[in-house]
């Protein structure tokens, strides 16, 4: 019987030597490691597998343009926030000439508790994004856990309940309080919306 071993992928920071050297191998390696990832968020925010896959090719194109001269902690991290910024802009456009879609509701949902980015700045966006941070701080962990899987990952309320043994009304509720709560943390940092 033929056995087949394949070598276990290089760990994140020989990756990141790759692409630092900009060998083509270290894009190669991103797409296998962490390929499955993009896919998902993609998919779980814009719902349409050609736009999903779209996405992620925009994603290892912009970790090859990013990479020097950024150099990331976290190489997952990393692809994963790109890969939701790019499917968040996606999903911006297309919602701009159509709002059919799922993701539509995740926006709709968040814009009752974050400020308009539109007329931000890079110093109210890290201002922003401190007060977020700490804001899930003060969350207890499965709370902290449905308001990532929603709001970052893009899971559809059925998903969250499912995997954590909830009900989805359950869920509904939580992340409405977790949104009112959010908004007070924000106005109480001085973050107007």
């Amino acid at each position: 019987m033929n056995h087949r071993y394949e070598k276990s992928p290089p760990e994140d920071d020989d990756i990141l030597d790759m692409l630092w050297k900009r060998s083509e191998d270290g894009l190669a390696h991103v797409q296998r490691k962490y390929g499955h990832l993009c896919h998902h968020i993609a998919m779980n925010l814009l719902g349409q597998r050609e736009d999903a896959e779209e996405c992620v090719n925009d994603v290892y194109l912009a970790v090859w343009d990013t990479i020097p001269p950024n150099r990331p902690e976290s190489l997952m991290a990393y692809v994963g926030k790109i890969t939701r910024n790019i499917a968040v802009s996606t999903l911006r456009k297309r919602t701009s000439a159509k709002r059919n879609c799922g993701g539509t509701v995740l926006l709709e949902e968040l814009s009752e508790c974050l400020p308009d980015s539109s007329a931000s700045d890079s110093a109210d966006d890290l201002m922003l994004r401190d007060a977020l941070e700490g804001f899930l701080e003060t969350l207890p962990p499965e709370d902290r856990a449905i308001m990532l899987r929603r709001y970052y990952d893009g899971e559809s309320v059925e998903e969250i309940s499912r995997s954590l043994g909830l009900r989805s009304g359950t869920v509904r509720v939580r992340l409405h309080r977790m949104r009112t709560r959010l908004r007070d943390h924000l106005e109480s940092k001085g973050i107007s919306l």
